[in-house]
């Protein structure tokens, strides 16, 4: 996997930096939904979401040890989670916004799983056995994660007054990172002709007919504003991701080369 693609990039480069995207997706919403860890509205949802994060952190691993078996330089996946800068980081904009509360986590979570859910699908007919795999695997955590993110948007949506004003303010701040996730460049488009990688472009319908069931189901509208925010992919992330990356950093940082 060696050849020069269209755009003078090898597809060793563009299959390394698209599982690497898939990767930081995973570690940076693992990172977020870890900050609920002791602090649950209720034991079962602290339970719940811990064990969410381990499940991202653990598809971190698996696509973080691929991406450093393809691209071969003698990396860790250590270096890939803790030691990069702000700008080398290519997660979606979505993953790294705070928790804010409960119902904020949770529709963050669901628009998540939904495109997440999608992805893995496709993944498993990708032409790297391995990927396909870890997909195939992934697929069955990412489906109880819908699963539980659907059931309380519905509960919180069509809830109490109170819990339908907030997890619609919700679904209104968290609605400008939604179109990212269809977000494709050069990287994106030389994996996809080789098979390794998925066209996001052919489930957006089926996201958006997914979310808004679930929407109507809650009682809940989608934004009128269309406008979005973009740059994750490239490194440009919002004034929260500063805060995350250097709690997350911290340890390794302060210790270098440290192992648990």
């Amino acid at each position: 996997m060696e050849y020069l693609t269209c755009n003078n990039m090898t597809t060793q480069e563009a299959f390394y930096s698209y599982i690497v995207r898939l990767g930081d997706d995973s570690l940076i919403l693992g990172q977020r939904l870890s900050e609920w860890c002791g602090h649950g509205p209720v034991l079962e949802e602290d339970i719940a979401l811990t064990n969410i994060s381990l499940d991202l952190i653990g598809q971190t691993n698996n696509l973080y040890e691929l991406a450093v078996l393809r691209e071969n330089q003698g990396k860790n996946i250590d270096q890939l989670a803790f030691l990069r800068l702000e700008k080398e980081y290519e997660n979606l904009l979505l993953v790294e916004q705070p928790n804010v509360d409960f119902g904020y986590t949770i529709v963050r979570q669901f628009f998540f799983d939904v495109y997440r859910k999608l992805v893995f699908e496709a993944l498993c007919n990708s032409s790297d056995e391995r990927l396909a795999g870890i997909a195939e695997k992934s697929l069955k955590e990412t489906k109880y994660h819908l699963k539980h993110s659907s059931e309380w948007v519905i509960r919180l949506g069509d809830g109490t007054e109170e819990s339908h004003r907030r997890v619609q303010e919700a679904v209104n701040t968290l609605w400008k990172f939604t179109d990212e996730l269809f977000f494709q460049d050069e990287v994106d488009q030389n994996v996809i002709e080789l098979g390794l990688g998925v066209d996001n472009s052919n489930f957006k319908a089926t996201w958006n007919s997914h979310v808004e069931h679930v929407l109507t189901e809650a009682t809940l509208t989608i934004p009128s504003n269309s406008w979005q925010h973009a740059g994750g992919r490239k490194g440009i992330h919002t004034e929260h991701f500063g805060y995350l990356l250097s709690e997350m950093q911290y340890m390794q940082r302060a210790y270098p080369n440290m192992e648990w």
